[in-house]
């Protein structure tokens, strides 16, 4: 494969992992700042008429990542790449997807799709997209592939007593049911919330039979970690026997850590999209598993236009 991968700031650990799958190295670029804090991109490897893979989460510091990967795409359209992939494992501003009611606020995961097509991209690769619809906001094609296989091969690996797939809201029916349906057709049910104020949620009810079983909540999102411990909470008070609760994006916002391991989660189980912080070490009951393999094939079918 004549490819060329590149890695920004923020994921270089999953980036050195999944270029060892592709049997290659990362490219050479440097990123640096100017003394007024503007990013300074310098690619020092030629990509002239190369497949090119630029690997960047756009999580915290989210602009600065975001700046980032779209100056390394511009940098690479100049020097002539032949395509240019951007692989985001985590889509930040995907949470900003619609307009609510009549406020005046932007569609921000509107505004990145079209940044990234007008700097040259020509494909993006990503992971469990917050929503589908997002798909739709890019003019360039665009690849979600879902974390479903990382989590199952974690969840068949555990002794489990009559286990049940748990949604912590509504809006994650869809993706509770196909692990349940992967799983072997188990049950699934879901947690009814509602959101007095932005990362806040309050669980009212558990709808579906919890009692003397092992909950497996499954969320593309932990932030705040607010809706996954109260979930967690009233699962126990409905008589759940443990609480796993797995996220594809760990974002850790705030105490959100604290928070997960001082609740009724038994088990916090979430992937490397985001660089893990070394302070997770210190709790417990969190631990993480690596997409490094799913994006590497998915890298590969792409280079190979399978």
């Amino acid at each position: 494969m004549k490819i060329k991968i590149f890695s920004g700031s923020s994921v270089l650990k999953l980036s050195r992992k999944i270029s060892k799958y592709l049997y290659t190295e990362l490219s050479d670029v440097n990123i640096g700042k100017f003394s007024d804090g503007e990013t300074n991109i310098n690619i020092k490897d030629s990509v002239r008429g190369k497949d090119v893979f630029v690997i960047q989460s756009t999580c915290f510091p989210v602009n600065d990542h975001l700046m980032e990967l779209v100056l390394m795409i511009d940098s690479l359209y100049r020097a002539s790449a032949r395509r240019i992939t951007a692989v985001i494992p985590y889509f930040g501003y995907a949470r900003q997807d619609r307009k609510t009611g009549s406020t005046k606020t932007p569609i921000a995961a509107k505004i990145v799709a079209d940044i990234l097509s007008v700097v040259g991209t020509n494909r993006v690769l990503t992971v469990d997209l917050h929503t589908e619809q997002i798909q739709g906001f890019f003019n360039i094609p665009i690849e979600n592939i879902s974390g479903s296989e990382v989590i199952l091969e974690d969840i068949r690996s555990k002794k489990l007593y009559d286990p049940i797939i748990v949604s912590p809201d509504i809006g994650g029916i869809t993706r509770a049911r196909t692990i349940a349906k992967l799983f072997g057709n188990i049950e699934i049910a879901v947690s009814d919330k509602n959101r007095p104020r932005v990362n806040t949620s309050k669980t009212l009810q558990i709808i579906g039979n919890v009692k003397d079983r092992d909950c497996i909540i499954v969320d593309d999102i932990v932030d705040t970690g607010s809706t996954l411990c109260s979930t967690a909470e009233m699962l126990k008070k409905k008589g759940a026997l443990k609480v796993i609760a797995y996220a594809t994006h760990p974002v850790f916002s705030g105490d959100s850590l604290e928070k997960i391991n001082n609740s009724f989660i038994d088990e916090m189980i979430v992937c490397d999209t985001i660089p893990i912080s070394k302070k997770i070490k210190g709790f417990k009951n969190v631990r993480y598993l690596t997409t490094s393999f799913i994006l590497s094939e998915s890298i590969k079918k792409i280079s190979c236009e399978m």
